[in-house]
């Protein structure tokens, strides 16, 4: 389990193919499932640091898609510096504000998948607390290697990165 005060999210895997994430943001629940699913908020924070999202299209319904595209806008990220990473999602469960389930696939700007790499069925729960949301994924792979493969590429530290520029745009659609 990691948790620190700077990056206060909670990880486990289970059943060596089930990455679980969790954090309280400091938000009512509403605001927080919205950037979730909306391309005006999504477009401000999903990334890691040194990353804009220059497309971001949202069709939040059951069968619905969610296109985007993260480019690295830091020359200091050396070789990443200039790339762009491709997503689509595909909504399958939406009870807003609440539960989310998407499979996240890797894909081209035409929204094609790309069959190479593992998609993620995710399932993100949105929780009242005291202090605000806390937010739960389930991020599922098929096998333990599909796992792998994505904790290597540095999923874990983008996550972190993710959910850190989230917390600050929560707080500055809040003033």
């Amino acid at each position: 389990m990691t948790q620190t005060a700077k990056n206060p999210i909670n990880s486990r895997i289970e059943n060596g193919k089930v990455l679980v994430l969790d954090r309280v943001f400091k938000a009512p629940r509403d605001l927080v499932f919205e950037a979730f699913t909306t391309a005006e908020h999504l477009s401000k924070w999903w990334g890691p640091r040194g990353w804009d999202m220059p497309h971001c299209t949202v069709d939040l319904r059951p069968g619905g898609k969610w296109h985007y595209c993260m480019k690295c806008v830091d020359p200091n990220q050396g070789q990443f510096y200039g790339m762009e990473s491709w997503g689509l999602g595909v909504y399958q469960e939406i009870e807003a504000p609440a539960r989310l389930v998407y499979t996240d696939h890797f894909s081209d700007a035409q929204a094609t998948i790309n069959e190479n790499m593992p998609a993620t069925l995710s399932t993100l729960t949105f929780e009242e607390v005291e202090g605000g949301t806390k937010v739960t994924t389930r991020a599922e792979y098929d096998t333990e290697e599909a796992l792998k493969t994505v904790m290597d590429m540095g999923m874990l530290q983008g996550i972190t990165e993710t959910w850190d520029r989230l917390a600050e745009h929560l707080a500055a659609a809040q003033d």
